[in-house]
């Protein structure tokens, strides 16, 4: 019993806490997803990616060491010719075996660029490298606030759809019992009251299937902020005070993180452009190595002058100088594909920037007409709201008809879906007038 009795407990603890509802406002979704979101950690792994792409350049202009090493064994030494005037024996040919059967060389090397136009071209570019991951990752940030914020005004509708249905089957299940209790007495024929039920039928249908679309579009919202899919969530109601949006001056569009994005592109190919122009230019570089060389008939490695083996150092240092003459075209032709692509972002800002001031006029216009239409939807819900009554009012008094009530009835439900379509159709074009402005970032700021 014991036993039974703590599974019992466990059972239940686990029912609620399955069953315990997160209260998930627009900023808190949206933060959610910035912080959880596959989109937006990507976007915040870019920008570290791109720091370790700026360490990269600037090592280019430090200086490179490394260590060598190497053991080698001569099985036939390569002779030479020489002239045994140089041995005190002119008119004789000589030919001799030079080194040694067995060498072993270790050292360090140095090379330092002293110039090089591309390594300096490659640091000018490491800053604007850097603003480009930024500016990505904030358009990353509002392409999800925007998707999120969409789905999360279509789960409320939802929501709204299914509490105006759960009213409408209420008061449609009182006429009903109503007509039957008529019906039961004599005053109502079957047929009114075959009528009631399948209205009533149809309103149940009507709901499963609005049940059945909010739990997809909550799953949907779900994936678009990444959270699990067994949560379950609340949205307020207080979110959705329809209060019309400031519709000002047309906004700067060379403020919108689209425009930003491809003119740091433009910029960033303007600095590739320079870099490989830089290959016309001639390159200087510091060299320094020393070394360390064994030589003898046996290998050299743990062995002494005593077993024929001699150790020696030697380093140099230098100047290596490169100067470009003749490539074979291949330079300019590279020069002339990096101008074709500058061209080509070129056009893209054009067009990038009349889309954009193409997207404020649109959303501007859009919501205008939903404010309009919004406001007028209301006052239809309210005339079928009075209408309804009445006419329920009449029809209890047997002033009115059985077919004028579900009139009534069907009039008031329409007019109620309207205006909560029209309550998402404000708020999804109010989203795309402050993408318009740039300002999504302002529902999570508010």
């Amino acid at each position: 019993m014991k036993q039974l009795l703590i599974l019992t407990i466990l059972s239940f603890v686990s029912i609620t806490n399955a069953q315990k509802k997160t209260s998930l406002t627009l900023k808190a979704a949206i933060n959610y997803a910035l912080e959880n979101k596959a989109e937006a950690k990507k976007a915040k792994l870019e920008i570290e990616k791109g720091e370790y792409q700026i360490q990269e350049i600037r090592s280019r202009a430090l200086p490179q060491i490394s260590a060598n090493g190497s053991l080698n064994y001569n099985p036939i030494l390569q002779t030479t010719v020489i002239d045994g005037a140089a041995f005190n024996a002119p008119g004789t040919t000589i030919q001799a075996a030079f080194g040694q059967k067995w060498n072993s060389t270790a050292g360090v090397s140095l090379s330092q660029a002293l110039f090089d136009q591309a390594v300096f071209t490659g640091l000018r570019a490491a800053k604007s490298t850097r603003e480009f991951y930024q500016i990505n990752n904030q358009l990353t940030e509002e392409q999800v606030i925007e998707r999120v914020a969409n789905n999360y005004y279509q789960v409320y509708v939802l929501r709204q759809k299914l509490a105006l249905v759960d009213s409408n089957l209420k008061t449609t299940a009182k006429v009903r019992d109503i007509v039957k209790g008529q019906f039961d007495n004599g005053l109502a024929k079957k047929i009114d009251l075959d009528r009631m039920t399948v209205n009533l039928s149809n309103i149940n249908t009507q709901k499963q299937q609005i049940i059945n679309s909010l739990q997809l579009q909550e799953n949907a919202l779900k994936f678009y902020i990444g959270m699990p899919m067994d949560n379950q969530i609340d949205i307020p109601q207080s979110e959705f005070q329809v209060t019309p949006a400031a519709i000002s001056e047309a906004p700067n569009t060379a403020n919108r993180s689209e425009y930003l994005l491809l003119k740091k592109q433009e910029e960033l190919l303007v600095l590739q452009k320079k870099s490989v122009m830089a290959a016309y230019y001639p390159t200087l570089s510091l060299a320094a190595s020393y070394n360390y060389i064994g030589q003898g008939p046996e290998m050299p490695w743990f062995n002494k002058p005593s077993n024929g083996v001699y150790w020696s150092d030697f380093s140099s240092i230098g100047l290596n100088l490169k100067v470009p003459l003749f490539t074979g075209f291949g330079t300019k032709a590279k020069v002339r594909q990096a101008d074709v692509e500058l061209r080509s972002v070129q056009e893209d800002i054009k067009d990038t920037q009349l889309a954009l001031d193409l997207d404020y006029k649109n959303a501007k216009t859009q919501i205008e007409n939903s404010i309009i239409t919004l406001q007028n939807q209301k006052e239809n819900m309210r005339l079928a709201d009075e209408i309804l009554k009445n006419i329920n009012n009449n029809y209890l008094q047997g002033l009115a008809s059985l077919t004028d009530l579900l009139d009534a009835e069907n009039a008031s439900t329409e007019a109620q879906n309207n205006y909560t379509a029209a309550i998402l159709d404000y708020k999804l074009a109010e989203i795309k007038l402050i993408k318009s402005k740039g300002e999504l970032k302002t529902l999570i700021n508010n």
